[in-house]
């Protein structure tokens, strides 16, 4: 016996398609527009859809577990209760412990799967790994992409293993002691395969965003969108046993509701936890420079445990790479603002914006650097460049050894992008795979079209929708041993083992760090406790003085030398300096 229900307010008559029966017709719709029917003889495997009113093409579940054929076919019933877990005693480290590493399933492996994802755990772990960041996994049209444009929220994508292989997944994560992180999309659906607004309002013309009509949030029929959102958020946590989730593009949720959306996902997920015995985080992506989305909802924020701090990595990488580009990297690129990214999370707190053209953001005031995820590179960073260059690529192996040295001594989380650390060559590139030719003229030429404006050769951006583009952007493990890919991922263990065995740089209160910055020779030096963090950023040598007792723990290049009093570092270099006990 199995029931299928399904909410459609929008449908005056619902028939459900079992395979290749005759189709079955819905009760409902109830006061809330669900419809229902049991079956006595469907279960786990069997393929159904629904038809609504006169319409004759059967349309997939939005609630679908499991999309076997993609995203235009049936869906079936998947049993969430029959996988054999065997992480029972896990618990996840806090997230101040974290060293988080992003990831893309189709990318990180040659297979492009959960399983042979599975196979690099153990140099993950190697690593220093703590938290493994998962892009969207949910499915979406087409046989690879980046998992932003997902149709199906509570469908595991099929290619890379379905729901049973992310499970093998996590379980295997949670037996070498890795936390899983899993970036959720709630501000859009897919342009392809989405079928929610045949049923329900899940969008609303109202308010729009970059790509489209806004989630419904808080017009007629928001209460059940809302519910949709949050049990999709709740199945992650409790029945693929993942440890937290990472909101993408939060600031794009359009909610005046007295209580916002974000409020009402913290506090289930906080109440599901405390049921299960389980610390569960979230990470939010905004753009709005507003500590709210971290503030705990008893000081009237939204209980975000964390969120990416872009004017971090924009700082630092305005001040290592001299054409970023247009846009936002306009308003960043003097060592001040590094230091106030450094110091007060937030560069534009409430100041004028040159690129908005308005004062944008407000001061974090008594908040720990925990609740702030740091980074030199990500997803966004790397894969929305024109040829998708990774930061290696564009500075050289010393200016990027001396970015690392800052992410993972910083005061924030810090959090590497695959392949980072070991400078991979292959680059991350925008890749998708749409069905339509349409969509596929529209998506290559809007690429070109875009990077054209910023001065590139039309010939020179890949395109997307080439299974070539998806095939480079895969990282090549048989190099991680080799040469200068051997040594950058020797310097980041180091960094990695030194933060876990050092106490000051594990700690959160911006109160206790001290930073100060030279502009004429762009030097910078970090203060944490016993440790400092000397760091030249600049194309001449300078120098620092040393405290008393002080020596060096760890530089990243030859030529970093102790001399009267002072340490002399080349340009592009850092030296990690500690002071002994009895000084």
């Amino acid at each position: 016996m199995h029931e299928f229900r399904i909410w459609a307010p929008r449908a005056e008559r619902l028939r459900l398609q079992l395979d290749s029966r005759e189709p079955l017709a819905m009760d409902g719709p109830d006061a809330k527009g669900w419809w229902c029917v049991s079956v006595q003889d469907a279960g786990p495997g069997t393929d159904y859809a629904f038809l609504v009113d006169d319409d004759p093409t059967p349309y997939p579940d939005p609630r679908s577990a499991w999309q076997p054929r993609g995203v235009h076919s049936s869906s079936r019933v998947y049993d969430q209760s029959a996988f054999q877990w065997t992480d029972r005693n896990w618990h996840s480290p806090p997230l101040s412990a974290a060293i988080l590493y992003e990831l893309h399933i189709g990318t990180f492996s040659e297979e492009g799967t959960f399983d042979s994802a599975i196979e690099h755990l153990d140099y993950l772990i190697d690593l220093g790994i703590t938290h493994v960041e998962l892009m969207p996994i949910n499915e979406f049209a087409g046989q690879r992409g980046w998992g932003y444009d997902g149709v199906f929220l509570f469908a595991p994508f099929e290619p890379y293993g379905g729901p049973d292989g992310f499970k093998r997944f996590v379980d295997a994560c949670h037996a070498k002691n890795l936390a899983v992180i899993l970036d959720v999309v709630y501000n859009h659906f897919g342009p392809v395969g989405n079928y929610t607004n045949k049923f329900a309002p899940y969008l609303t013309e109202r308010y729009h965003t970059p790509w489209g009509a806004a989630v419904n949030f808080n017009e007629s029929g928001s209460d059940e969108v809302r519910r949709f959102f949050c049990d999709n958020a709740l199945m992650w946590l409790k029945d693929y046993h993942v440890d937290g989730l990472r909101l993408d593009a939060t600031h794009e949720f359009i909610d005046r509701s007295a209580v916002h959306f974000m409020e009402q996902l913290s506090a289930e997920v906080e109440r599901i936890g405390a049921t299960i015995g389980r610390r569960f985080v979230l990470i939010a992506e905004s753009d709005l420079n507003d500590p709210k989305f971290v503030r705990p909802r008893e000081a009237h924020g939204y209980g975000m445990d964390a969120q990416w701090s872009d004017d971090f990595h924009h700082s630092l990488f305005t001040l290592l790479w001299s054409d970023p580009g247009r846009g936002y990297y306009d308003d960043f690129g003097s060592m001040d603002d590094l230091v106030k990214s450094l110091k007060h999370v937030f560069v534009y707190d409430g100041i004028y914006s040159g690129y908005r053209d308005h004062r944008h953001g407000r001061p974090v005031d008594g908040l720990s650097a925990h609740h702030f995820l740091g980074y030199i590179q990500n997803h966004d960073q790397v894969g929305n460049r024109a040829v998708g260059e990774r930061l290696e690529h564009l500075v050289g192996m010393d200016a990027a050894k001396v970015a690392l040295g800052i992410v993972l001594t910083a005061p924030f989380v810090p959090m590497l992008f695959m392949g980072e650390e070991f400078a991979a060559s292959s680059p991350f590139l925008y890749f998708a795979d749409h069905e339509e030719e349409e969509m596929r003229r529209l998506v290559s030429e809007g690429r070109k079209r875009d990077f054209a404006a910023f001065g590139w050769d039309e010939s020179s951006i890949p395109d997307p929708e080439d299974p070539e583009t998806f095939e480079r952007s895969k990282l090549i493990w048989s190099e991680v041993h080799e040469g200068n890919h051997q040594q950058m991922l020797e310097w980041v263990k180091t960094l990695i083992h030194l933060r876990r065995t050092t106490v000051s740089l594990n700690d959160g209160d911006l109160g206790h760090f001290k930073v100060a910055c030279r502009e004429q020779d762009r030097s910078l030096v970090m203060e944490r406790g016993r440790v400092r963090i000397a760091a030249n950023l600049g194309d001449t040598p300078v120098k620092v003085d040393l405290a008393p007792g002080e020596r060096i723990r760890l530089s990243s290049c030859e030529g970093i030398a102790l001399s009267a009093g002072q340490v002399a570092l080349p340009k592009m270099s850092l030296a990690v300096l500690e002071r002994t006990e009895e000084s």
